[in-house]
């Protein structure tokens, strides 16, 4: 092996080392991150919902998202399990659903069509569902981070010990044989 694949290799190794322990760090600060920001929340599954939650405190990726699933549930059933777009946007006098502004009840603050009130709880829904799947995404990403940089690690370790190792060309026991045996040649004139 000449001494530029070598040295090349040796520096690829360093390389990928370093990454791995990059990497490794950025996703363990990554799940620590999402994990602290959901304790801050003091969410608590309500007794309805998946059995790993109901009563318990929400504070991983997992969690938020078994939480997020009961959160549409109970929109659902306040909703008449219709979602946003199956909602009529207005309410008339009577309180019934309406599409038709004219036939809305007049809002006493705005002069305005009486919008459908059930209808923004879908919006409040998915607002906190969504962040709540972004815990889920952000720590998967962080583990995904931690599996890469591991890899990275055995990688970047094996090309060291390849090249370094006692088995390389430059030492194994046939390739000193070699050198001697070529170092005691008569010169060729």
């Amino acid at each position: 092996m000449n001494p530029f694949t070598r040295y090349g290799g040796i520096v690829a190794g360093i390389i990928l080392i370093a990454f791995g322990v990059g990497s490794t760090v950025t996703g363990l600060n990554g799940r620590s991150e999402v994990r602290d920001t959901l304790k801050q929340e003091r969410i608590v599954g309500t007794p309805d919902m998946d059995k790993s939650i109901a009563g318990k405190a929400v504070d991983t990726g997992a969690e938020a998202k078994l939480f997020a699933e009961g959160m549409r549930e109970h929109t659902l059933a306040a909703t008449d399990g219709q979602v946003y777009s199956q909602m009529a946007r207005y309410v008339t006098e009577s309180g019934k659903p309406t599409d038709d502004k004219a036939a809305a009840a007049v809002n006493p603050k705005t002069g305005g069509p009486q919008e459908n009130a059930a209808r923004n709880i879908w919006v409040t829904e998915t607002a906190l569902a969504t962040a709540l799947d972004t815990s889920f995404f952000a720590e998967r990403v962080a583990m995904f981070a931690i599996v890469m940089g591991a890899a990275l690690l055995l990688v970047g370790t094996g090309f060291l010990v390849m090249l370094l190792g006692p088995w390389t060309a430059a030492g194994t026991a046939e390739t000193r044989a070699r050198k001697l045996a070529n170092a005691h040649k008569p010169a060729v004139a």
